[in-house]
């Protein structure tokens, strides 16, 4: 911290009180956050792909699926209302970026969204997990009368405390903090430094406890660098951001079908239920956050065929979005990390002389990154996921570069569409509508 940027005679940040304050409530976020990671992934990994048990080909899944998948849908409704969340409660996005969670919600988010993942809804654990941490630092927050700005500070903290252990890398899950909630000023600082102790912290805790990491997920073959690959990484960013356009167009007409139905909210969410469960009878591989779902797509790729990877593609993208709109609750990361991989294996199966490992992270990664607005963390994350050499992350960045500052150009395009003349309004609403949302 520079003399020019703390106001003239006040001591540095890190020598005052309430910064090592805050670090202290960071450390405690983290072993929080660790603890309930390995409670809610202990939970939901009994259940994960409990009933999915076929074959990945076409129309592999059982219709007793239906039943089962519409029976979750009937309790998500069920929850919701016993536990009054209201109809659209805040996405995960917009949390990081406010920085503030509600903690009264906090108990229905956990409960509903456990139902959804176990029941099989195409949506991650990371919308759980965060409020779960954010909600705890907001109401720490609250309950120490902490000013604004540290408030925000120990919800990204909360954040961080956990993710630790989900994403297994303090350096991922600090990026991609940064990036999404972009705290400015002083808040910048302590933001950082909340960041690193907290997920640190739930990372040792949680590794001591569950001994595993999420790293070296996906076994694409390994390819030779070669300077060509940096112009290819170029198209496969645009193809990217096409892909990210149609999951956009996806989630809109799904929120709007599902907001026009004069149906109760259980209603809403059986329907989306069964509409899912229908789509994973004809793909099994669409159901569930798609983690392991995507190792049998990169694994199968040679013998799973171009049409069934392009019908997992697009099945993956309406799953995503009924699940959204009906009322089930997740987070976006988990299935767009599935469908940019599968737009990978697509793009090397069209194109046979690009490397798989090549096309397969350059999307995983740009998927997301454009998705989210955090690029240099998917990029981090797409490696690490991948085991790829330093030099291969070169075209990685190049690609969810292009996707990210290709998705950002149609906004601005679409922001002065709107608001004629009078420059970019102070927040335009991205052609993907709330993909980010739970």
């Amino acid at each position: 911290m520079t003399d020019t940027s703390r106001a003239e005679g006040s001591p540095p940040l890190t020598q005052t009180r309430q910064f090592w304050v805050l670090l202290g409530y960071a450390a405690t976020l983290g072993v929080l956050g660790a603890l309930a990671s390995l409670v809610f992934m202990g939970v939901i990994g009994i259940g994960d792909n409990w009933y999915v048990v076929a074959s990945p080909g076409w129309f592999g899944g059982h219709w007793w699926w239906i039943a089962v998948t519409a029976a979750a849908g009937a309790l998500v409704g069920l929850l919701r209302r016993l536990t009054r969340l209201p109809e659209h409660t805040p996405g995960l996005i917009a949390e990081l970026e406010e920085g503030r969670v509600e903690p009264r919600l906090v108990p229905g988010i956990v409960a509903v969204s456990a139902v959804s993942l176990i029941g099989g809804a195409s949506l991650g654990p990371e919308k759980a997990l965060g409020s779960i941490g954010g909600g705890a630092g907001s109401w720490v927050s609250r309950r120490r009368n902490l000013r604004a700005e540290d408030s925000q500070v120990n919800t990204l903290a909360g954040f961080a405390g956990a993710y630790g252990g989900l994403f297994s890398s303090t350096v991922i899950v600090v990026m991609m903090i940064m990036e999404v909630a972009r705290p400015g000023g002083h808040r910048f600082t302590k933001a950082l430094v909340g960041a690193v102790v907290a997920s640190s912290v739930s990372f040792a805790v949680y590794f001591v406890v569950a001994g595993s990491v999420f790293l070296d997920a996906y076994p694409v073959p390994h390819y030779q660098f070669e300077d060509w690959q940096l112009l290819v990484a170029v198209p496969l960013g645009l193809f990217a951001a096409v892909v990210t356009t149609l999951l956009g167009t996806f989630v809109t007409l799904s929120a709007a079908l599902f907001d026009r139905l004069k149906l109760p909210g259980a209603a809403k969410s059986t329907l989306g239920g069964a509409i899912f469960g229908l789509v994973g009878v004809a793909l099994p591989l669409t159901l569930f956050t798609g983690s392991s779902q995507l190792n049998t797509v990169v694994t199968d790729a040679g013998t799973l065929g171009l049409g069934l990877v392009i019908a997992l593609l697009i099945g993956k993208m309406i799953t995503f979005a009924v699940s959204q709109a009906s009322g089930f609750i997740g987070g976006p990361i988990f299935p767009a990390l599935f469908i940019g991989g599968t737009a990978g294996v697509v793009v090397h199966q069209v194109f046979p002389g690009l490397p798989l490992g090549l096309t397969f992270t350059c999307l995983l990664a740009a998927v997301p990154g454009s998705l989210m607005a955090a690029p240099f963390s998917m990029v981090l994350l797409a490696a690490f996921l991948t085991a790829d050499g330093a030099l291969q992350t070169a075209p990685i960045l190049i690609a969810v570069l292009t996707a990210f500052l290709t998705m950002e150009g149609i906004k601005y395009l679409l922001a002065n569409r709107r608001h004629p003349g009078e420059g970019r309004p102070e927040k335009a609403t991205p052609p993907s509508g709330h993909l980010a949302d739970d």
